[in-house]
């Protein structure tokens, strides 16, 4: 597939407090095989030198790509940030990437020949290569079959999908609304909105490093626990709503035991008391799978 007759992919990178990182994250989307790509970049309100970072690939940005966009002001947050490149962009495929983390060369070009082939998939994803602070090999996390995952899936956390490696189809990201800029884990509640419209797949084959650091949102389990409720809060219409809330406490639950193991009884108890049904099922399941 030549440049001319390949679908414009949109490369969005917002960038906070990276300027360990950055440069390697536009690197990565300037050696991507496939050449058809718009890039743009918003620094949201960076207080260390990242927006010097980004402005030293300037040169090298405005010659790889066929449009290419750099801002930076004050902090809006994630989501807002995403909704004002979305209003840039022009493609028909939206490919987000963090500032700490780098596409693998032939990312675009492999998600691109299985999307145009199957105009059923929505959003594409893929396996991840672990790296640590100086890009060294930590670990690959690999998909082993092609798998479709439904609205019930996603919200039930019974899903293995990995936001570094998203491809997904820009006209339906603009169809759903943007992402919601008052949640803090803006990708699920857009998988659970897209996830309604067609097919989200996880795909064979690796796609992104995402880099594993002390300041990942990952890692800040406060904030991620409480965003997953907020994100539930705009299903409570669903059926599967009430299961949804135990696993999302579930799953918070077992991240507090694996950071704190001295307060498992607590944790428990408390899981328990909010749902015996749920609980009991969940302690059979972990118990004989």
């Amino acid at each position: 597939m030549n440049q001319s007759n390949q679908p414009l992919v949109s490369v969005v990178i917002p960038c906070y407090n990276h300027e360990s990182f950055v440069q390697d994250s536009i690197q990565s989307v300037i050696d991507q095989t496939y050449q058809n790509i718009e890039l743009i970049i918003i620094d949201d309100g960076s207080k260390d030198g990242s927006v010097e970072k980004v402005q030293e690939m300037l040169p090298a940005c405005k010659e790889r790509f066929v449009r290419f966009e750099f801002r930076h002001r004050t902090n809006k947050g994630l989501s807002t940030t995403l909704n004002e490149a979305l209003e840039w962009c022009q493609g028909e495929y939206l490919s987000p990437l963090a500032s700490d983390d780098i596409f693998l060369k032939n990312k675009i070009t492999d998600q691109i020949e299985v999307l145009e082939k199957e105009k059923n998939i929505v959003a594409l994803f893929g396996g991840i290569e672990l790296i640590n602070e100086n890009n060294d090999f930590v670990e690959e996390l690999k998909i082993e079959y092609i798998k479709k995952y439904s609205f019930k899936e996603i919200i039930l956390h019974k899903h293995i999908i990995y936001a570094p490696t998203q491809l997904i189809r820009m006209r339906y990201v603009k169809e759903v609304g943007g992402y919601k800029e008052d949640l803090i884990i803006e990708d699920w509640y857009m998988w659970l909105k897209l996830s309604k419209l067609g097919e989200l797949v996880a795909y064979p084959q690796t796609y992104t490093k995402y880099r594993q650091h002390d300041n990942n949102t990952v890692k800040q389990l406060d904030k991620m626990c409480n965003g997953r409720f907020h994100v539930l809060s705009y299903f409570k219409d669903s059926k599967y709503y009430s299961e949804a809330m135990f696993n999302a406490l579930w799953l918070n639950s077992m991240e507090m035991i694996a950071y704190n193991k001295s307060n498992r009884l607590f944790i428990f108890m408390k899981l328990f008391w909010y749902n015996p049904k749920y609980f009991s099922m969940k302690l059979i399941k972990r118990f004989f799978n």
